[in-house]
């Protein structure tokens, strides 16, 4: 299904979709409404629900520093299940911005705990949305060495990384 293709009539709220297929529709129609030409394809998994947007030219889509991408995840988890949280995590990506971005996560952290292991002291990151915070934290904790909590509020809410205490 390609994001030029008729959207079908369907209100987004109707309630007899299923998670999946308002989700596709979503995409759909954010895609189309950016002239995006481009594949959508939705994906389950326990407790996941993964929408990826395929095609050239999805810079639009990302947005700068990935904020749009960010913020039609957020909507579309509260379209999607609209009854408040769920246990299924609703997760969009295009052409693999998700595993880079995480690639360039980890290996910012792993500068963060060189140096907070380096000059023992604590080593602040830059502001990032909670699920590149869970990426970081996630990350650390499995190479081990030191301790990471968040501190600030959102948006501006941070990652700390700091020496572990042995």
């Amino acid at each position: 299904m390609s994001a030029d293709e008729d959207v079908d009539e369907r209100d987004l709220d109707d309630e007899e979709l299923e998670p999946a297929e308002l989700l596709a529709e979503l995409l759909e129609e954010v895609t189309a409404g950016l002239g995006l030409d481009v594949e959508v394809e939705v994906e389950e998994e326990p407790g996941l629900l993964r929408g990826r947007i395929v095609g050239d030219d999805v810079g639009l889509f990302i947005g700068r520093r990935g904020q749009t991408i960010d913020a039609v995840q957020h909507l579309a988890q509260r379209i999607v299940f609209p009854d408040g949280p769920s246990s299924t995590r609703v997760e969009i990506d295009a052409d693999g911005y998700r595993e880079r971005r995480a690639e360039l996560l980890r290996a910012d952290a792993d500068d963060a705990a060189d140096e907070a292991l380096r000059e023992g002291r604590a080593v602040e990151l830059d502001p990032m949305p909670a699920s590149e915070r869970r990426i970081v934290h996630e990350h650390l904790r499995d190479r081990g060495g030191v301790e990471t909590h968040s501190e600030g509020d959102e948006p501006e809410r941070y990652l700390v990384v700091t020496p572990a205490d042995d």
